[in-house]
């Protein structure tokens, strides 16, 4: 649904969740209108920015009149995967109990998916669940992970194996805190959007190609053209399973693989969207095999990831390493690991399966050895 906040159109999807349907708002400029959108949801007034010190120096100014009273100041806390960690996680909840915060706190994640998801935990846990806002600020946030409700931390031995389902009330997506973003990071993001073209939308893979100089160039228009889809999937497929107890399991397409390299390599090497590139190309290699995947289609989708830029290497890997990481993940359910493959671009089907020789196999055409 188009709408205009003040004079600026943005795009209003509603996700359906179990503690009430909250909104998501895509357009340039929506940032600016924040505080007017928590207003208006009733979102306030004692409200706490949690964000890393990256992102607040880019995009602090655009927030800061949130802060007000006692709490002049964001929480502040380290970004990236080897820091979502119960132990920052510990952080926000001194800072909380510094702030005297209570049930009627409003807890505003501004960052990418790791202050998302810990910070998400953060206010699921604090006693016992307070208001979480989302403003994502990279496009992989944007377009998945501020969505849904999942939030967790890492642990050592497996990606968010520890975490809660704990909706926002409101998730705010402009498309112009993306400018800011390296563009390995940005890239990592399109891998995302990537995904959602083969799990549900043919235009939308076919929409990366022909407009990727423009979202590269960080074009509004072209970036809300992309964004605006890839939320309005997720919506539907998390209001249709919150839980991920059948639908939702599609959305892991290239996160078997991509969780367990992440794993395998500390979390130290890629980026999140790098590691399910990797994962789509292998769940097309598997699925081509299978019969399931039409070969074109799985060369289109290997090539597309290919043609965006450069992944890091994973020749050093083992196959059997992997494997075994994949075991960990948290999609095993009673032993049964759930492997999404593509049937053609826009659908998909799970399978139950998926032998070890296959899965090495698949890792092997991907380049692990």
């Amino acid at each position: 649904m188009l709408f205009y906040l003040s004079d600026m159109p943005a795009t209003r999807i509603e996700v359906t969740a179990s503690a009430g349907t909250y909104p998501v708002i895509v357009g340039a400029g929506v940032l600016d209108g924040l505080e007017s959108l928590l207003d208006a949801a009733g979102l306030g007034p004692q409200r706490i920015v949690v964000s890393s010190p990256t992102v607040w120096a880019m995009q602090g100014a655009r927030v800061r009149p949130l802060l007000r009273g006692k709490r002049r100041e964001p929480v502040l806390v380290p970004d990236g995967e080897r820091s979502k960690t119960l132990q920052t996680v510990g952080r926000v909840y001194d800072a909380l109990i510094r702030a005297a915060a209570d049930r009627s706190v409003i807890i505003v994640a501004l960052g990418g998916g790791v202050i998302g998801d810990l910070v998400g935990f953060a206010a699921a846990t604090y006693l016992r669940g307070v208001r979480l806002v989302h403003v994502p600020t990279t496009l992989l946030a944007q377009v998945d992970s501020a969505i849904g409700g999942k939030v967790g931390v890492n642990h050592p031995l497996g990606k968010n194996l520890i975490g809660a389902f704990h909706p926002p009330r409101l998730v705010v997506a402009d498309p112009l805190v993306l400018s800011t973003l390296p563009r390995r990071e940005f890239r990592a993001g399109l891998y995302e959007v990537i995904k959602y073209g083969v799990i549900a939308d043919p235009a939308l893979f076919a929409l990366v190609r022909t407009t990727r100089d423009a979202l590269f160039a960080h074009e509004p228009g072209a970036l809300e053209s992309v964004i605006a889809p890839s939320c309005r999937i997720k919506a539907e497929i998390v209001s249709r399973d919150e839980r991920e107890s059948s639908l939702r399991r599609i959305l892991n397409f290239g996160h078997t693989v991509g969780h367990a390299l992440e794993a395998v390599t500390d979390y130290r090497r890629f980026r999140h969207g790098e590691a399910v590139a990797y994962g789509m190309m292998a769940a097309a290699s598997l699925g081509a095999r299978r019969g399931l995947t039409p070969v074109d289609a799985a060369s289109a989708i290997k090539a597309l990831i290919l043609e965006l830029g450069p992944l890091p290497p994973v020749s050093d890997l083992k196959a059997t390493d992997v494997a075994a990481a994949t075991r960990r993940d948290k999609k095993v359910v009673a032993g049964t690991l759930h492997f999404i493959a593509a049937t053609r671009l826009g659908a998909t089907t799970a399978l139950t399966d998926v032998t070890e020789k296959e899965l090495k196999q698949a890792l092997r055409e991907i380049g692990i050895r």
